[in-house]
């Protein structure tokens, strides 16, 4: 099943939920410093082996971070094609004073933005998508 690709919708229907949890970044040199624990993300980068893990299981592991996130999911499907997306998001937020880390999967995108400003990530994405839904 082919995502969408036509932007206005794409913005319109975002629909963003901010799953529950702490999320963090840590990297390894070996996956098995994992022990069994499921990641969230994985990226393989010259250095090492980033993951994305719910705090707890870090904690759990001793894996050390610097930055604690809230993950929000925009629901809609998205196309991997798709063009201007995350530059429309990733700016609003940046004029709104959000950093962001955009992981794209399959279906949705991801957006990992510090835990202290969950709640206006979430509004000021509502925000975007209700002005588009105006146009």
């Amino acid at each position: 099943m082919a995502g969408e690709t036509s932007l206005a919708l794409l913005i319109r229907s975002m629909s963003p939920h901010l799953n529950e949890g702490d999320y963090v970044f840590c990297t390894l040199t070996n996956a098995s410093a994992l022990q069994g624990c499921e990641p969230v993300g994985s990226f393989r980068e010259r250095e090492g082996l980033t993951v994305i893990l719910a705090r707890g299981d870090a904690d759990r592991l001793g894996l050390a971070y610097d930055y604690v996130a809230a993950w929000i999911t925009l629901e809609v499907h998205s196309s991997l094609a798709a063009v201007g997306l995350t530059a429309a998001f990733a700016g609003t937020l940046a004029q709104a004073g959000v950093s962001c880390n955009v992981i794209a999967g399959y279906y949705h995108d991801h957006l990992f933005v510090a835990r202290s400003d969950a709640e206006r990530a979430l509004s000021t994405l509502r925000a975007l998508a209700a002005s588009a839904g105006e146009a």
